[in-house]
């Protein structure tokens, strides 16, 4: 199973119903790992150091971050990028699919969007 890392700003009611439905599912908030206030760069980094997918529903900056560490020949394990307007239920819904029908690695190097409809 994949594991998670939900971005500084990323809504928590998400993470908590992700929790909540799945209490196997390994996600951690930034906050949860003393990153509280780094930038995007450092996050990923994190993230890869860990082999953690990013959770992110910042669009407008964190895509180039990520292909940026791509290009670079570094290792990003993905980011999932959730839209805001997306409903809280189809949210926790595509997030424990993606998380329960992944495998590792299976999204490295890649952004995706969410809803997966």
């Amino acid at each position: 199973m994949i594991r998670l890392l939900a971005d500084e700003n990323f809504n928590n009611n998400v993470v908590r119903g992700v929790r909540l439905r799945d209490p196997e599912i390994d996600v951690v908030r930034v906050q949860d790992v003393g990153l509280s206030g780094a930038d995007e760069p450092s996050v990923l980094a994190w993230a890869a150091e860990q082999g953690r997918i990013l959770l992110t529903h910042d669009v407008a900056t964190i895509t180039a971050f990520a292909y940026e560490r791509v290009r670079a020949g570094k290792p990003m394990p993905g980011v999932f990028e959730v839209a805001r307007t997306v409903a809280l239920r189809a949210a926790i819904d595509d997030i424990l699919l993606l998380a329960s029908c992944s495998v590792d690695g299976e999204w490295e190097g890649q952004v995706r969007y969410l809803p997966v409809r």
